[in-house]
C-alpha cells in the first residue's frame, strides 16, 4: 500500500472531509511519533503497539569474500512492539 492509498483509507475510516485533511492527520501522527522517539520517549497505543528506542552497541564485522573489516558505531534505533489486539486481528483470531 502506498502513502496515497493509505491516506485514502484514513479518509474513509476517519470520515475526513478531504484527502488533504486525512493527509495532514497522517503527517501529524508521523511527526509526533518521530519527535517522541528523538526525545527518547515511548509512545504506547493500547491494543496497537508501542514505539520506543533501543541503544545498539558498537559492533565489528568482516566483509564477505575479502579480508576487510568494518566497525559500526553505537547508535539509537527505533523499535516497535506489536500489541495483542493488532496481532490477533492480523492472525485472523
Amino acid at each position: 500500500m502506498t502513502k496515497a492509498e493509505f491516506v485514502e483509507l484514513v479518509q474513509k475510516k476517519g470520515d475526513f472531509e478531504s484527502k488533504a485533511a486525512a493527509e495532514r492527520a497522517v503527517k501529524a501522527f508521523i511527526e509526533a511519533v518521530t519527535e517522541a522517539l528523538v526525545n527518547k520517549e515511548t509512545v504506547s497505543l493500547v491494543g496497537f503497539g508501542t514505539f520506543s528506542t533501543v541503544e545498539v552497541a558498537e559492533k565489528s564485522g568482516k566483509v564477505p569474500g575479502t579480508d576487510k573489516t568494518y566497525t559500526k558505531e553505537a547508535h539509537t534505533a527505533p523499535k516497535f512492539k506489536i500489541g495483542k489486539t493488532l496481532k490477533d486481528a492480523v492472525a485472523g483470531n
